[in-house]
């Protein structure tokens, strides 16, 4: 049966619809409350905590004290900046860095150590800084408790109790509080009495409205949701109107509020730092390798010992893409600033953009993302189901007299659709008399009018909860039960109904009452639906097309969810709930939301849950949110992402702020992670791949060649140059495939990628090799180690040149692109040093000398036939690449857990797990 939920302003729902959570039990409750906040009576629950109606002695309150604790949220020890500073070099690209930055002061290359120094300060300065804000978060958290709370305490058990405004550290199970218009809800409490009490509960549910409270003590009042239960209010939440008296049940930590956000000061590795470790530990034992390798081979066939040392340092160094940090802080800055300016979207933490190029699986909540934060109406339906325009006009008519006669300070959500939804002559027709204002209890509200065209009687007006509404119609009961059938079938259709009933009674001077309200004729229902977001059906098949799939994890009703994806085009699938969650393991519950397109009924805990699990399951995850609710979830995603209104604390905790709370704009954040992600992955492919075949080349040197194949300062001079060159791709324009799929720098598939292409550079250079023995002892040659020296440092940026035009396309590379670009302009500029530099002043202070004219022919052709191989190689590369690509997407086709054709398939998933799990 569907389920009805009343507003706090006279509107009446069905189902529930807040975007809020509702869940089970709590998960940490002081022993005196047994377990389930609403389960036991009132009576019950005074007893377990040994107190009464009157409230708490003080000794009894200072016994409970010593057993409770103080309430307040637990504090974290804060961390000096100093310690997460050295904590920093954990890193082991970072750690790797230092090292040769030490080894290059060791053998006095000064220029190399104080560069690798700069970097290292500036990557732990900025990871100590995310870790910093993270922190303040957690303490900001603290200021949303309540300063004080109006207590019943006594001096004696035979004292008369009075209120006392306490401390809310002071605060404990078993003691009687007040509440009152604007107070903060100070701990967790069961409600005794209350009039007229309605309460904010965003930070737990995110629901804007206020929530009627009101005491139910029957027994089975807490089997239903928890946040949904009237006589329960928790800490976080404020009160908005009336007054009520409480049973405080729950403090400190055992608050649901301090269980929503426990895990904030805890957050997973995103995506880059996962990405960047596995590359780094790639970079760990290539560089360790190097060396010694180096030595052993100088030392065990040439007889050569340390004073290959500078070599081997040289050769680790260049091995190493030390330019790494610069690059990848311009790709983002670059694409940080373009976001900002043209789209309004602010990246808060660099990496974060690499992460949103990332992301395969987008989280967000229904309200303000979704749809608007306001219903409109849908059909107005007389008794047999027909369409009924004057059902519609006297709804809106009771609510517009209502809001004048009770002098409201404004009308509900749903009285605000139904006025908007009719004309202002309609209303005027009516001519109010009196109104009885809505309350939690009866579900309905009246306003009495004078008939139209018949003096000396009044009708009533009257709309509400379906039920409310139907037991007060004269109505047969089989009628009765068909029109709550009827009503139940549009509540599960995701639709909110309001009944509308009227009565004609003789005009009279006293006052109406509830009384009153009864033998009333059913007029009709008025269905009402979320207002959509104009955006967002537009927005949902732009991420489609990126290959990024939605998750909706909302707490509101499930069919309100699944009616809201269906208006928006996305198949919603079989919608879950919290109560299908709670059972499952993580990995189990991993599983079910690869499937699962919508998540209803969700506490902040469940958020949280669904996005770890999505990312142990291999996605790289983003979570829109805007309120406190979304702090874990938040937390929990790879990258978290919140509009400019949104609270302040959501605010600190994101990645990345929106303008507005607009899919559209995350698509753009997207393209712009990818695009600087694709910048970064190519100046990887390149410098490492061009690299190790050097490395490869400089150990086949030293055990063919009976002197070093090129001098240290050589070896530092030329990757100076690669990496100068290289910071062309910060400025750019990737291929447009490299913006079709999240980009992830995977550590396994960069691993195979420069295995190939380092190999192939190795071959050219060795090759490169027999040219220069015929240059050095050929016909007319010098015999002269330093055109050795020349004619590979000329080689190796020549070919470095050629792999940085040749390797930084795409599949669909740059069809149809004519000027060189910045990558182009920093080939010819790098092709221009090799060639000049020998021949130029400097090239003898370098150790290098002119070439002979001979060695250029030879050097051509080698260079020639490299270019070639390298062609080939990509192509069959490229093709392996999309044969994959288009597997994936044809079975993304029959995947019915995602809602678009074009989104990718648990394959795809698994593939990419194994490979996040590995470091990428």
């Amino acid at each position: 049966m569907a389920e009805t939920s009343t507003t706090a302003g006279g509107g009446t729902e069905c189902p529930a619809s807040a975007d809020g959570p509702a869940a089970g039990k709590p998960r940490a409750v002081p022993p005196a409350s047994g377990g389930g906040l609403g389960d036991p009576t009132a009576l019950q629950l005074l007893r377990r905590l040994d107190s009464g109606p009157r409230g708490l002695t003080e000794t009894q309150a200072e016994e409970h004290l010593a057993r409770f604790g103080e309430d307040t949220l637990p504090a974290r020890r804060p961390v000096p900046w100093a310690w997460r500073f050295l904590r920093s070099l954990r890193d082991p690209f970072t750690a790797v860095l230092l090292c040769l930055g030490l080894v290059s002061a060791l053998v006095a290359s000064w220029g190399t150590a104080s560069v690798i120094t700069v970097l290292v300060v500036v990557s732990c300065v900025l990871r100590s800084s995310g870790e910093h804000r993270a922190d303040r978060s957690i303490t900001a958290l603290r200021e949303l408790v309540a300063g004080t709370a109006t207590v019943l305490r006594r001096t004696d058990a035979d004292a008369v109790p009075t209120d006392r405004d306490l401390p809310v550290d002071q605060l404990v199970p078993g003691d009687v509080i007040r509440l009152g218009p604007g107070d903060l809800v100070p701990a967790d409490v069961r409600l005794l009495r209350a009039s007229g009490l309605t309460v904010y509960q965003a930070a737990l549910t995110g629901e804007s409205a206020p929530v009627a409270k009101y005491p139910v003590d029957a027994p089975g009042t807490g089997a239903g949701q928890l946040f949904e239960q009237p006589q329960l209010c928790f800490q976080g939440s404020g009160v908005a109107s009336g007054s009520g008296t409480a049973l405080v049940v729950a403090t400190g930590a055992h608050t649901r509020f301090a269980a929503s956000h426990r895990d904030l000061g805890r957050r997973e590795a995103s995506a880059f730092d996962r990405s960047v470790h596995g590359i780094s530990w790639i970079l760990v034992r290539f560089t360790l390798l190097t060396p010694p390798l180096v030595l052993m081979a100088g030392a065990a066939l040439r007889g050569r010992g340390l004073e290959t040392l500078p070599f081997a340092v040289a050769v680790a160094v260049g091995m190493t893409p030390e330019m790494l940090p610069v690059i990848t802080t311009t790709c983002l800055a670059r694409g940080a600033s373009l976001l900002a300016r043209t789209h309004g979207v602010i990246v808060k933490r660099l990496p974060a953009l690499h992460d949103l190029g990332a992301v395969d699986v987008l989280c967000v909540d229904k309200t303000g993302t979704l749809t608007q934060d306001r219903p409109v109406v849908d059909r107005a339906l007389d008794a047999n189901g027909k369409d009924a325009p004057e059902v519609l006009r006297r709804a809106a008519a009771a609510a517009w007299w209502t809001l004048q006669l009770a002098d409201l300070p404004a009308p509900d959500a749903l009285d605000e659709a139904l006025l908007d939804a009719t004309d202002e002559d309609d209303l005027l027709a009516y001519d109010g008399v009196a109104a009885l204002p809505f309350d939690p209890v009866r579900r309905l509200a009246t306003a009495v009018v004078r008939t139209p065209g018949a003096l000396g009687s009044h009708t009533l007006l009257v709309k509400g909860a379906v039920e409310a509404v139907l037991e007060r119609c004269a109505l047969e009961p089989r009628e009765r039960a068909r029109l709550l059938a009827r009503a139940h079938e549009s509540a599960a259709d995701g639709l909110r109904v309001l009944a509308v009933a009227t009565a004609v009674r003789p005009a009279r001077h006293r006052d109406y009452t509830p009384a009153d309200e009864r033998g009333l004729t059913f007029e009709g229902f008025v269905t009402l639906r979320d207002a959509l977001v104009p955006s967002a059906a537009d927005a949902l098949r732009v991420l489609a097309d990126q290959g990024i799939a939605v998750r909706v994890l909302t707490g509101d009703h499930p069919g309100t969810a699944a009616r809201t994806c269906r208006d928006l085009g996305l198949d919603p699938g079989e919608v879950r709930t919290a109560a299908d969650l709670d059972g499952l393991t993580d990995t189990q519950l991993g599983e079910l939301a690869d499937r699962t397109t919508v998540f209803a009924r969700l506490t902040p805990e469940h958020k949280a849950r669904i996005t770890l699990a999505l990312r142990n399951r291999g996605h790289v995850t983003g979570h829109l949110g805007d309120g406190i609710n979304d702090l874990p979830a938040l937390h929990a995603a790879d990258v978290g992402i919140c509009p400019r209104d949104a609270t302040d604390l959501a605010r600190e905790s994101a990645d990345v702020v929106l303008a507005d709370k607009d899919l559209t704009a995350i698509s753009h954040a997207i393209t712009a992670g990818r695009y600087s992600s694709a910048n970064i992955a190519a100046y990887l492919r390149v410098t490492l791949s061009s690299n190790l075949g050097n490395v490869i080349a400089m150990l086949a040197a030293g055990i063919l060649l009976p002197f070093l194949p090129m001098l240290p300062t050589q070896v530092l001079v030329q990757n100076m140059c690669f990496d100068a060159a290289q910071l062309a791709f910060a400025y750019d324009s990737p291929a447009p495939g490299a913006l079709k799929r999240p980009t992830v720098l995977r550590s396994r598939d960069l691993l195979g990628f420069i295995t190939g292409f380092g190999l192939l550079n190795a071959v050219a250079d060795l090759a490169t090799f027999g040219v220069l023995a015929l240059a050095v002892h050929g016909p007319g040659a010098a015999n002269d180690e330093s055109v050795f020296h020349s004619g590979w440092f000329t080689e190796n940026l020549l070919t470095q040149a050629l792999v940085m035009l040749l390797l930084r396309i795409g599949r669909r590379g740059a069809e149809g692109r004519r000027e060189p670009g910045p990558v182009g302009w920093g080939a010819t500029a790098l092709t221009a040093v090799g060639l000049a530099l020998p021949l130029s002043p400097l090239g003898p202070p370098l150790g290098m000398t002119a070439l002979p004219a001979f060695y250029y022919p030879l050097l051509a052709a080698v260079l020639g036939l490299y270019a070639a191989g390298l062609v080939v190689t990509r192509s069959r590369y490229e093709r392996r690449r999309a044969e994959d690509e288009d597997e994936d997407e044809d079975e993304a086709e029959d995947d019915r857990g995602y809602g678009f054709e074009h989104e990718f398939t648990h394959s795809d998933r698994g593939r990419r797990g194994e490979r996040n799990h590995d470091g990428g």
